[in-house]
C-alpha cells in the first residue's frame, strides 16, 4: 500500500492583506518546518517523491524540514482568497475578516466562488480539477509521496475523498494548524484518508504556542 503525506506549510506572514506579502513564512513558520523535518527524519520517514506547490512559503517549508530535491507542481498552489474576498465584497458588501470571523467568511466566499458568483484568477472548477489532477498524480501504489502545499488544497482533497458539500470543504480549512500532516493510503480501491491535521513535532509542553492556524 503507498502513502500520500500532505503537509501544510508553516506559519505565513498572518498580518498581510494581500498574497504577496502573506507569501513568505515567518519566523515561527521555519521553526515549524525544522521542527517538522527533525520529526520525520527521527521517524525514520523516506519518501520516493517529494513535490512541492511553487508559492514561497511551500518552497521554504520544503527547505526548511531539510528537503534539497523535490518537484515543483503549482496545482498544489493555494485558492486565491484575498481576491476571492475582495470580489465577494464588491459583490454584495460582504466585508473582509478580522480575527474569529473568518469562520464564517471562509464558508461565504466557498459557497459564491462554488455557484460562480463571484470569480478570482480561476474558477472554482478549475482548482477543484488541478487538485483532482495532483492527487491522481500522487496515487501511486507502493511508493510514498510528500505533497507541501496549502489549507484550501487540503480540503479540496478531503472535498474528493469525503464527497463533501462546498461549505463542509470551507470548514475544513479552519482548523488546519501550521505545517500539520495529513495521510492518504492508496489502496487497490482508490485513496482512502488515513490520518487528518496532526502534529506530532508540536507536541511538546513547551511547543504550544507553536499550534498555530494562521
Amino acid at each position: 500500500m503507498g502513502t500520500i503525506t500532505f503537509v501544510r506549510h508553516g506559519q505565513a506572514n498572518s498580518h498581510a492583506d494581500n498574497e504577496d506579502d502573506y507569501d513568505r513564512l515567518s519566523e515561527l513558520g521555519h521553526q515549524q518546518a525544522n521542527w517538522l523535518g527533525e520529526w520525520l527524519t527521527a521517524q525514520g520517514e523516506t519518501f520516493d517523491h517529494v513535490i512541492t506547490g511553487s508559492m514561497r512559503r511551500h518552497l521554504e517549508t520544503a527547505r526548511g524540514a531539510g528537503f534539497d530535491e523535490f518537484d515543483i507542481d503549482e496545482r498544489l498552489n493555494e485558492l486565491d482568497y484575498f481576491n476571492l474576498s475582495k470580489a465577494l465584497s464588491d459583490a454584495n458588501g460582504t466585508p473582509p475578516p478580522s480575527g474569529e470571523e473568518f469562520v464564517h467568511h471562509i464558508g461565504l466566499v466557498i459557497e459564491a466562488w462554488h455557484s460562480a458568483e463571484i470569480q478570482g484568477h480561476e474558477t472554482f472548477a478549475s482548482f477543484e480539477n488541478r487538485v483532482a489532477q495532483v492527487l491522481d498524480l500522487a496515487v501511486q501504489p507502493g511508493r510514498n509521496v510528500l505533497c507541501i502545499t496549502s489549507g484550501g488544497v487540503i480540503a479540496m482533497i478531503m472535498r474528493h475523498l469525503l464527497d463533501l458539500a462546498p461549505r463542509q470543504m470551507a470548514m475544513m480549512t479552519v482548523p488546519i494548524y501550521n505545517s500539520s500532516l495529513h495521510r492518504v493510503h492508496v489502496s487497490p480501491v482508490g485513496p482512502l484518508l488515513a490520518g487528518f491535521n496532526a502534529i506530532p513535532h508540536l507536541e511538546a509542553a513547551d511547543r504550544v504556542h507553536a499550534r498555530t492556524h494562521f
